[in-house]
Order: structure tokens, then sequence, then C-alpha cells
């Protein structure tokens, strides 16, 4: 498995919660750190106290926005090779297109239920 620690960083907790529930329906080997402040979670990044093998990332949050966290942690040399997904409930190309050229590995629609969500994951972990 590629994957053994995952950070999730997104404010809405219902989104929180599905994604944790389907990320333990499909694995139990991957460790998930979730942050519902982009703030909270590049400052735990900063002090290189957390090294997550993967970040998924919302877009929309208040204070720091995904795209400022992004470009954030592109800049700096210990964190910008850790592969950030964008996981957006936008589906518009051009935020997509953006997501990518800010450093993004890929971007994600939030799937709209739980199966997809589970195939989705198992597909980025690399479950099969």
């Amino acid at each position: 498995m590629l994957y053994q620690n995952i950070l999730l960083i997104d404010d809405d907790e219902d989104d929180l919660e599905i994604f944790q529930a389907a990320l333990q329906s499909v694995t139990s080997s991957v460790e998930c750190l979730a942050f519902d402040k982009a703030s909270e979670a590049l400052a735990k990044l900063s002090s290189k106290t957390l090294i997550p093998d993967l970040i998924f990332l919302d877009l929309n949050m208040p204070i720091i926005s995904g795209q400022e966290f992004l470009t954030t942690i592109k800049k700096d040399e210990f964190l910008r090779d850790i592969p950030v997904i964008v996981f957006s409930t936008s589906s518009s190309r051009s935020v997509a297109e953006e997501a990518k050229n800010l450093g993004a590995a890929a971007f994600i629609t939030k799937p709209d239920n739980f199966e997809d969500f589970k195939s989705l994951l198992k597909s980025y972990l690399g479950l099969s």
C-alpha cells in the first residue's frame, strides 16, 4: 500500500465523518488525521510534527482557503513533495485547473453516495 498516513482537511463536519467512515470501510491499515481548519493543519505541518503520505484538501474553507493552503505548502521545501488531492463539491473545470496549477496531484469532486465514495478511495489509495 502506498499510503499509511492521510491528512484530511475539510471544514464540513458531515464530509469529515463520511470520509472517515468510507476509509474505515475500505481499509483499517490507513491512519487518517482530520482537521476542520486549514490553519491548524498548516501549523502542525510547519512544526514538522506531522508528516502525512497524502493530503485530501477541501477548497472552500474560512480563514485559510484550500488554494492558500496549497500555495503555502508547495513553497515549503520540506512539505512540497507531499501529494495533495483536492476534494471539493465543485465540478468546475476552471477550479480543477487552478488547483492543478497550484500543485495539486489530482482534483476530485466529492461523490454523492457512500458506495461511490468507497470506490473512489480504493482507487486513489491503490486498494483496487
